[in-house]
């Protein structure tokens, strides 16, 4: 989803400019094989339950087999990049990890560091072990953005991030489209 037309990603733009490079690479959404496991947030539990939804749906659609799904829930977004550190660098690492939870601005400052310091983590996850950690952490001003990006359609941001995890361990495993 974007804001405007000028900003969404062009595929044939994409092509044309491609073809001007020696390589393309571009990871496809195939999830058959692919061990993804989901860390997930029980603050704002309707929210994040929405989106689990959501991202189970997608993987289910990829392909993936439910057998090689694990859902972990923790208490909240803080804790999030921790469980996404033991799921990428476990005894058995996944091939993906997607993080998701709802941060929602309230009148305090514990938003901005909540959903910093969550981000941080995340990044920080799959920079060090080299599995992609998804940042499917909605962070909004209310409640109704959040309902809105997690309704059960194609806009919901669980579903983008499933999709999103399997796109990018295809792309850095090399089964990849437009090689």
């Amino acid at each position: 989803m974007t804001s405007t037309d000028e900003t969404a990603f062009d595929e044939a733009v994409a092509e044309r400019l491609s073809a001007r490079a020696g390589e393309r690479r571009q990871g496809s959404t195939t999830g058959r094989g692919r061990r993804v496991a989901v860390a997930c947030a029980r603050f704002n539990g309707g929210i994040t339950n929405r989106l689990l939804e959501g991202t189970l749906d997608a993987l289910e659609e990829c392909g993936v087999d439910r057998r090689d799904v694990t859902v972990g829930w923790v208490p909240g977004a803080f804790e999030l990049p921790l469980l996404a550190l033991d799921f990428a660098d476990g005894e058995r690492p996944y091939d993906a990890v997607i993080a998701l939870g709802a941060v929602i601005r309230g009148d305090t400052g514990h938003y901005e560091l909540v959903a910093g310091e969550c981000a941080r983590g995340i990044q920080d996850v799959q920079l060090s072990t080299r599995v992609p950690v998804v940042f499917g952490v909605l962070t909004t001003d209310t409640v109704e953005q959040a309902l809105e990006r997690s309704l059960p359609d194609e806009t919901n941001k669980g579903r983008e991030a499933a999709r999103t995890a399997l796109e990018m361990v295809n792309l850095l495993r090399g089964a990849a489209t437009g090689a």
